[in-house]
């Protein structure tokens, strides 16, 4: 003869009796694919930009400035070209 199952632990619980869904509750919530925790942001880089202070010229900076977003960037780049390395 089959055993009855068991009621009570895993009873239907209503929809409504669900927590409420916060930003403070997403917040706290992990992603996972296959079991495996996603981290959520820009993955480490292998050799990261390190920052420095650096006193350059006013006249300098300000041409640089003037080409707008990415100076910092294209000004890398220069200086990568005049010391003739090779691109990270």
């Amino acid at each position: 003869m089959p055993k009855k199952k068991k009621s009570g632990t895993a009873a239907w619980k209503d929809p409504d009796d669900a927590p409420e869904l916060t930003e403070e509750f997403l917040d706290r919530a992990e992603i996972r694919q296959a079991g495996k925790l996603v981290r959520r942001g820009r993955p480490p880089l292998e050799n990261p930009k390190q920052a420095v202070k650096l006193r350059l010229d006013a006249d300098v900076l300000a041409a640089y400035r003037a080409t707008g977003a990415g100076w910092q960037t294209r000004m890398n780049a220069d200086l990568r070209k005049a010391r003739k390395l090779k691109a990270g």
